[in-house]
């Protein structure tokens, strides 16, 4: 019977470790993962809570909960603390362990929230890799109370090669920034040295056949040739700046007074707190940035632009205000562009928010909150 039983957990760990070496995609592979253990372990539900550095938590994957857990998409498991968050979060989870209770379900049952369906116990396991921790898997089913070691030990397997999937899509993840970062420094450095040449040696022929022309209309088309040709470059390099940000690595501020400068718009700017920012967050705010002075360069007919930098040790805010004309904006509506739609969805993926106020005749004020 041992022996069947051994075969089976080898079974079991082996047709996980082929999904998750097969997975690409975070996400949807430990749904997958999960779905599959419950299947073959015979327990009813599960979920994984991602935990970052900062003991900040997000609902990466789940299977089965109960009406009282997915009310509201599944908001009671997206707030809030529990035991084995907390656990994890002080350093007491380091192994697969029995939770006695699931506050979450306690909490459900004293406001009355839902069906539990009998679930009242979870057994948790950390995610982990060598010394590196990114979660939790938890799983239970109703009316089950307490797990055996055998099953313990058979949870922390699958945790742990779950954990090793998660470090190795997490380092291909990095590698494929690091290849697009350098794939846009290419682009910028070929697009300086080519295009925009060409586009400055077509101005100064223009500005010499301007000069040489015989006749007036002559004179004036190529007058008109060389303000194209200007114009061209001016979007030229603001291409350039878009793709390799010269002055990013001096700090957002410094990136986004140049960015300013070249385009001609007129910066006032204002720190507070540590301006030392996660790479990801001050990519995220660059590119916010960029498309905030550039609405107010075509758009707002700005004659000034305020921006205030605010970085906690929780939470960085980007204020960025013009005197421009303004427009009529609803709250509660969508935003009206798709560059704003851009720098909300920026912002949303690092788990911030984009916060529009505009009237006309009062300018227009952008917010952006992450946490970091």
């Amino acid at each position: 019977m041992a022996s069947e039983n051994t075969n089976s957990e080898v079974g079991i760990l082996k047709e996980i470790a082929e999904l998750l070496n097969e997975g690409t995609e975070l996400n949807p592979i430990l749904t997958e993962v999960l779905t599959r253990l419950l299947h073959i372990t015979g327990l009813e539900t599960g979920w994984i809570f991602l935990i970052d550095e900062h003991g900040n938590y997000q609902l990466a994957a789940k299977s089965e909960l109960p009406p009282a857990l997915s009310l509201n998409d599944f908001s009671p498991m997206c707030r809030g603390g529990c035991w084995c968050v907390d656990r994890y979060n002080d350093g007491r989870l380091n192994k697969a362990t029995n939770i006695f209770e699931c506050k979450r379900i306690e909490d459900a049952i004293t406001n009355n929230t839902g069906a539990t369906n009998g679930l009242t116990h979870h057994a948790t396991v950390p995610l982990r890799a060598g010394e590196e921790k990114f979660g939790v898997l938890n799983v239970g089913s109703p009316n089950k109370t307490h797990f055996k070691a055998e099953e313990l030990a058979l949870l922390e397997a699958v945790a742990f090669q779950s954990g090793t999937a998660i470090k190795r899509i997490k380092l291909t993840q990095q590698e494929n920034e690091l290849a697009l970062a350098a794939e846009r420094n290419r682009l910028a450095r070929d697009l300086h040295d080519s295009v925009n040449q060409l586009l400055f040696s077509l101005s100064l022929t223009a500005r010499a056949g301007a000069e040489m022309a015989a006749t007036p209309e002559m004179k004036e088309t190529f007058a008109y040739i060389q303000d194209l040709a200007q114009e061209a470059q001016g979007e030229m390099r603001a291409l350039i700046w878009q793709l390799r940000p010269r002055g990013l690595e001096n700090g957002i501020i410094c990136a986004l007074a140049g960015y300013a400068e070249m385009l001609g718009v007129r910066l006032e700017t204002n720190i507070k707190g540590v301006s030392s920012l996660p790479g990801k967050v001050e990519e995220a705010l660059w590119r916010i940035g960029q498309e905030a002075l550039a609405n107010c360069k075509k758009h707002s007919q700005a004659e000034k632009v305020k921006l205030t930098l605010d970085t906690t040790s929780e939470m960085i805010e980007l204020r960025i205000q013009d005197d421009g004309c303004g427009f009529n904006f609803d709250p509660g509506k969508e935003l009206p562009s798709l560059g704003l739609k851009s720098m909300q969805t920026r912002a949303s993926s690092l788990g911030g928010k984009l916060d529009l106020h505009s009237k006309p005749g009062e300018g227009t004020l952008i917010i952006v909150k992450i946490p970091i």
